[in-house]
């Protein structure tokens, strides 16, 4: 009976487990639209920080401008990872992109220092290039990344995912939104960690776990998308939704090429290409989570030779527009393996929602009007499942001795680092004095912190590789 159970949602939508399926448009829509709400603040939020932060050091940015090429540049990325495969420039599979927030320590840092936006762009067509390289070598590079390199990365990326579903079920960043209920006006319920952000993000949670496991259907496939419509409208009885970037929002933009400018600095570049070649290989256990997650396989090696490289194209030519650096978001994998719906006509639809918004500021605009905390809500779960695929991973290879080392020091020394504000500092500065740098030990702290620091993800990648390759494989079983 629970067998049966399970597969409830399939019958009558089984098109939308297929990815050359054809299901009808109201089957796809809401689905869409479900990752379209998934995505979108996140795509447009990295753009406000950046912006800020070279604003706030006396540039002048257009932030509008910026939030508008995200999410652009988003839609046509995603169309290419689903239709470029024919061409080699990308994976083919049911994944969704946008702005990233793995660079956004590092991007802000850049921001404040330059007072502008335009060299974080010339470092984007160069780590896009490093992107490709990685791309071009996947074969070679993909024998240090087995299903336990993988499973680790993954569970890593679920980790460090975590404070940022805190972070948005409490409000986001006290700072941020302490500024905002200043110049807004605004209700105290926007203040972080005020008790209404803590209701509507666990109304909207329990609303997505109770459709998640007792819904039938689609209310069980679009659980995230009524969670997140059902705590907006919670939202809105508390004061919460702010209208006024509607009203201020035109009705169309194009995009302008080279709008922000490009400018190549060295001290832009370094920390890029590495978070470029970090993410990278974040993308091939993005992508393998998606097939895990959503069709019980994992990644070919055109899939992800395809994926990467064109995740590289797309970040150079999206930096001559002037949109931040994008990549598959995790999020989305994590909805891909919660519904299993794969069809490729439910993620073209999003990527079009995506390309409208980004189109009609007034459109975009609406949907930034969406409270952190209502996202937070929707998108706990979501983050849960990812670290668990990890997992199921992991599981898969087996719990020997040799595996839980290389899996658990790993993200033993990726999270503490990353836990640990000011560890690296002290290295760092020796670092600086014994090369007698000019660039400033500050600055030098800075990037070292927001590449190595900043995250989980990197380096427990990169101890994860080396465990793997020095450790002593385990035996293989005796055959009779």
């Amino acid at each position: 009976m629970k067998e049966k159970k399970s597969e409830a949602p399939r019958r009558g939508n089984e098109e939308l487990f297929k990815w050359d399926g054809n299901p009808t448009f109201g089957q796809i829509l809401p689905l869409a639209a479900q990752h379209v709400l998934a995505a979108v603040v996140g795509c447009v939020t990295p753009a406000i920080l950046v912006a800020n932060a070279a604003n706030n050091a006396g540039g002048n940015v257009n932030m509008g401008l910026l939030i508008q090429m995200s999410l652009v540049f988003a839609a046509l990325s995603t169309f290419l990872q689903l239709y470029g495969n024919k061409i080699h420039l990308g994976s083919g599979l049911p994944v969704i992109i946008g702005v990233s927030f793995a660079y956004v320590p590092t991007m802000t840092a850049i921001a404040a220092q330059a007072k502008d936006v335009n060299t974080i762009f010339g470092a984007m067509i160069i780590g896009g290039i490093v992107a490709i390289v990685v791309g071009l070598t996947i074969k070679q590079i993909r024998k240090v990344f087995p299903p336990l390199v993988i499973g680790t990365v993954i569970f890593a990326i679920g980790l460090s995912l975590y404070k940022t579903a805190i972070n948005y079920m409490a409000g986001n960043s006290a700072n941020t939104y302490e500024v905002i209920v200043e110049q807004r006006g605004q209700t105290a319920a926007l203040v972080y960690g005020s008790w209404q952000n803590w209701l509507v993000s666990l109304v909207t949670l329990a609303i997505v776990i109770g459709l998640n496991h007792y819904g039938k259907g689609l209310f069980k496939l679009a659980s995230i998308l009524i969670g997140l419509v059902c705590g907006y409208v919670l939202a809105l009885c508390f004061g919460m939704v702010d209208f006024s970037a509607l009203s201020n929002a035109g009705w169309f933009q194009l995009p302008q090429p080279f709008a922000f400018g490009v400018k190549f600095d060295i001290s832009a570049i370094i920390p890029l290409a590495i978070l470029f070649l970090v993410n990278s290989i974040q993308a091939m256990g993005d992508f393998s989570a998606t097939t895990s997650g959503g069709m019980d396989r994992l990644p070919t090696d055109q899939e992800l030779n395809g994926g990467i490289i064109g995740y590289g194209i797309s970040n150079i030519v999206s930096a001559c527009f002037g949109c931040p650096p994008t990549a598959t978001y995790s999020q989305n994998v994590g909805i891909v393996g919660s519904t299993k719906v794969v069809a490729r006509k439910v993620f073209s639809l999003s990527a079009f929602i995506l390309l409208i918004a980004g189109l009609i500021p007034k459109f975009s605009a609406l949907l930034r009007t969406i409270p952190q905390c209502v996202l937070g809500g929707a998108v706990a779960s979501v983050f849960a499942g990812i670290a668990m695929t990890g997992i199921k991973l992991l599981v898969s290879e087996g719990m020997s001795t040799r595996n839980t080392t290389v899996a658990g020091l790993s993200i033993a020394i990726g999270m503490g680092v990353s836990l640990s504000n000011g560890c690296l500092n002290q290295m760092t500065s020796t670092i600086y004095n014994g090369l007698g740098m000019t660039m400033g030990l500050e600055n030098f702290q800075s990037i070292i912190n927001n590449t190595f620091a900043s995250s989980p993800v990197v380096l427990a990648t990169i101890f994860a590789v080396i465990l793997n390759l020095v450790l002593p494989k385990d035996p293989k079983p005796e055959t009779k």
